[in-house]
């Protein structure tokens, strides 16, 4: 195995553990917003992942959900969710997964996502494919979006903005076979790779959300953009992520002409 991905799947797995030997226990939380929560489970996680890769490359710039960026400049830069669903972990609702991706000179080459309750384990690198428990894996292959089961989700500031996602919601669930809302954008990604679902599409997400997902997305097969089909960045203010065969009907949905 390519040493950066066993480094990182290693890591991966170690944070999966750790979350997962609190799941279910009394928690210290935080919030960061109305409704936007961080729990000890998020900061424990984030020490193991941040301290690993510190120690094994200590020239490596690091951006992570809980943390001050560090390593500006570095030729390579490590994007680290270290518990992406963490709303679903305070209550007790197993979904969530920790997001490890790494970036060389501005491009996403390394993805990992770990599930523990599942011990499911997505991966990709450049130009390799992408696998879960090492078994290679492909987007569906479903046409129509009246036959699609999609996902998405809604920021935090639904509340307070009207760009949240329920305009959206709307017209696609008349157009989809169903939608569903799971809570972790990392592995709402992951599955449209494995062809869990056929789409995925969300609104102000940040790069630790989408790097590892977009990776697999792409190295499985499928095509990620905006909404409005234009190439899909860490600046990008939403992402839309397909099979590849669904895609411009979901940008008709998404974001219909003037």
């Amino acid at each position: 195995m390519n040493p950066l991905l066993n480094f990182a799947v290693e890591t991966a797995t170690a944070a999966g553990r750790l979350l997962k030997s609190k799941f279910g226990g009394p928690l210290a939380v935080d919030y960061k917003g109305e409704i936007d929560i961080v729990t000890e489970a998020d900061r424990m996680s984030e020490t193991l992942i941040l301290e690993s890769i510190r120690q094994r490359y200590p020239d490596h710039g690091i951006l992570s959900e809980e943390s001050p960026a560090s390593g500006m400049g570095a030729s390579h830069r490590w994007l680290v969710d270290p518990l992406d669903g963490t709303t679903n972990y305070a209550h007790g609702f197993p979904v969530f997964c920790v997001s490890i991706a790494l970036e060389k000179e501005g491009e996403v080459i390394l993805g990992v996502v770990h599930n523990p309750m599942l011990q499911e384990t997505f991966t990709a690198l450049k130009g390799g494919g992408a696998f879960l428990n090492g078994r290679r894996v492909k987007v569906s292959a479903v046409r129509t979006l009246s036959g699609s089961l999609l996902a998405t989700g809604f920021p935090y500031d639904i509340r307070n903005d009207k760009n949240n996602n329920l305009d959206l919601f709307s017209r696609m669930a008349l157009s989809a076979q169903a939608i569903r809302r799971a809570g972790a954008a990392a592995l709402d990604l992951c599955y449209v790779a494995a062809g869990r679902f056929d789409g995925f599409w969300e609104l102000k997400l940040k790069p630790w959300d989408t790097a590892a997902g977009w990776l697999l997305v792409t190295e499985a097969g499928g095509r990620v953009t905006d909404l409005t089909g234009a190439p899909y960045s860490f600046s990008s203010p939403n992402v839309l992520a397909s099979n590849g065969l669904l895609h411009d009907d979901m940008i008709q949905v998404l974001h219909p002409p003037a």
